[in-house]
């Protein structure tokens, strides 16, 4: 053997390992989290969100079904390499699409090819992981492949998200401002009607708003005064289009229309969460009875916009006291039918302000489709990049090699026994129960995260930018899940599975309760919100290192690879089916009442653990 091939064969793990699993990373989240923001950025229902990306999920569950293929046809480097250029032409296809009027149809298409690319790459690259290294090298290097993995969060939930919010605001027009200030003499009067208002003649597409600067008395006012400005703009918003709000009603009442799931199963069940479960949203108010003062501002475009096309204002807090607010109106879709009519914001003081204070609101536009086309786009030059990079970088391990066989009936036979033999392995039952309601309220909880994040606080969510939701989901958020992971791992190897197995479900469960915290209390402050979203996200990783030891413990045996991707199929399957009502459940009963749903999902995890079956040794690290 010359000694170039040899440095082919054995070539430093350090020039493959991190950029390898990088790259398993980045698909993923692709497909779990950044699709839901994009798809909530361009408008879609949390319902149909949830609903469909819940089923990104399903070649990662049926992964063990081909797992024997990617073994037996072609070599572990051969589909690494082939995987990651089918990527990234999957991320130039979504890019291509996003502008397309049926995009959500289209990419979804796409997007699920891109992750059935990616569930076969791990498959590969773990296979690859193993076949390369030797064993004191694998122990090495574990932690190293799930730093560069976390890594990839990092950059799809955070930068990538921050990097789509700054195009957005880029490709957009000028920022509206307006400013709001409180007095303690100055008479508010509030126009419970429809305005005329003027707008400046100009060749340029701008935001104006009506009044700039509004003044509001700090005296308060009745509910039933608040209820008033708030019917009036939002009577307004919805009926030029500005907030789309799904009509399901004239759905429900068509008999035709309807299967016979909708009729038996969904409509009533639906019915009775909304009735009995469903949050009725009150104002805050003081304990008299009384509300902080409001007032209405007035927005309008000076520009018809092209055929087609829709400009969407986005309005938040920029500077100033943070006791005066936006009440309703966050976020407006405007079009060439309703562009020269007004959108109306509710701003309002908090009801214990009193002094003369002042603050400074701005809304930004973007053309979003193009922010995200531009982002897929960067995506898919990233993997072009990984797929030459490793073509010429990845070893060539002897052992590499497609497994010889006698027959194609041969392979049936074998993947038939290695498949029947994981269900006959003891306590299957009550491990398949774990793998599945271990991450429950996990699975609901992550679907809506980002929607929660990013809706309009009028809806109960906490309206925030795309970039602030880069920044706390997937910065912070991500970074505390990486250090959770690493605490729980260290924790793991001095007292092994069986002593952690229970404070490791407490802390993937009670954590929840900061998002019911964010839910009750809507905090304006970013920083309060990134410490809540961190705490939930720190317990997660913590947590799921119990999980996945359980998995590798489980499959333990003779086929203890095919038996983990088992595992794994069932791990993903746990996240999808739940996933898939989330949207629903939320738009039924509202985000406060959802996130008690979710608490409430601990139950059967909690209820499992007593009847796992765990070796006290197992996990603890040997001297």
């Amino acid at each position: 053997m010359t000694e170039n091939n040899e440095l082919k064969r054995t070539r430093n793990p350090w020039a493959w390992i991190p950029t390898l699993y990088f790259a398993q990373g980045i698909p993923y989240v692709v497909a779990m989290t950044v699709a839901v923001i994009m798809y909530k950025r361009l408008g879609i229902s949390n319902t149909d969100i949830t609903l469909y990306t819940s089923w990104l999920y399903l070649p990662w569950v049926i992964k063990p079904f081909w797992s024997p293929f990617v073994d037996l046809l072609k070599t572990k480097r051969w589909w690494i390499v082939t995987m990651q250029l089918l990527i990234g032409a999957g991320l130039a296809g979504v890019a291509f699409l996003i502008p397309l009027p049926f995009f959500f149809q289209a990419t979804l298409a796409v997007l699920w090819l891109v992750a059935f690319s990616s569930a076969t790459h791990d498959i590969a690259a773990d296979g690859f992981y193993m076949l390369a290294l030797e064993s004191s090298q694998q122990s090495f290097f574990v932690g190293i492949r799930s730093t560069f993995y976390r890594l990839a969060m990092i950059t799809g939930q955070g930068i990538l998200i921050i990097v789509a919010g700054s195009l957005e605001s880029l490709t957009g027009l000028e920022p509206m401002l307006f400013t709001v200030q409180s007095s303690n003499t100055f008479q508010t009067k509030v126009e419970l009607q429809t305005q005329n208002f003027v707008v400046p003649q100009t060749n340029e597409m701008n935001f104006v708003a009506f009044p700039a600067n509004i003044t509001l008395n700090t005296n308060n006012i009745s509910i039933d005064s608040l209820t008033k400005i708030k019917t009036l703009a939002f009577k307004e918003n919805t009926k030029n289009g500005f907030v789309t709000i799904e009509d399901k009603t004239s759905k429900q009442n068509d008999a035709k229309t309807k299967s016979w799931w909708t009729r038996e199963v969904s409509s009533p069940l639906g019915n009775f969460i909304k009735s009995n479960f469903g949050k009725k949203i009150d104002e805050k108010t003081s304990a008299s009875g009384k509300a902080g003062n409001a007032g209405l501002v007035a927005v309008r475009l000076t520009k018809q916009p092209k055929p087609e096309e829709s400009v969407i204002l986005n309005t938040g807090f920029a500077s100033g006291d943070k006791s005066i607010s936006i009440a309703g109106g966050e976020r407006f879709v405007f079009t060439p039918q309703n562009w020269d009519k007004p959108a109306y914001i509710v701003v309002q003081l908090d009801y214990k302000l009193k002094e003369q204070v002042r603050s400074e609101f701005k809304g930004i536009s973007g053309n979003i489709r193009l922010a995200w086309s531009i982002t897929f786009f960067i995506l898919s030059g990233f993997f072009t990049l990984f797929f030459v990079y490793h073509r010429f970088v990845l070893p060539r391990p002897a052992s590499d090699h497609p497994t010889v066989t006698n027959s194609v009936s041969d392979i049936f036979r074998e993947f038939g026994r290695t498949f029947a033999s994981f269900f006959q392995k003891k306590n299957v039952g009550i491990a398949i129960s774990f793998m599945l309601f271990y991450r429950l309220g996990e699975a609901m909880l992550v679907k809506m995260s980002p929607p929660f994040l990013l809706d309009a606080r009028e809806l109960g969510g906490l309206g925030l930018t795309t970039g602030q939701v880069g920044l706390v989901y997937g910065t912070v958020g991500v970074i505390a899940l990486t250090l959770g992971g690493i605490v729980g791992g260290i924790a793991a190897s001095h007292k092994g599975l069986k002593y952690w197995i229970w404070p490791m479900a407490l802390c993937i469960t009670f954590p929840h309760l900061s998002y019911l915290y964010l839910s009750w209390f809507t905090p304006e402050n970013l920083f309060l919100i990134n410490i809540a979203v961190a705490i939930e996200l720190f317990g997660y990783g913590f947590g799921f290192t119990a999980y996945m030891l359980f998995m590798i413990y489980f499959a333990d045996g003779k086929h203890k690879t095919a038996h983990y991707a088992i595992c794994t199929g069932f791990m993903a399957l746990g996240m999808m089916l739940p996933g898939m009502v989330a949207g629903w459940l939320q738009e039924l009963i509202g985000y406060n009442h959802f996130f008690i749903w979710v608490m409430i999902c601990a139950i059967p995890t909690l209820t499992i653990i007593p009847f796992l079956k765990i070796d006290k040794e197992y996990g603890i690290k040997k001297n």
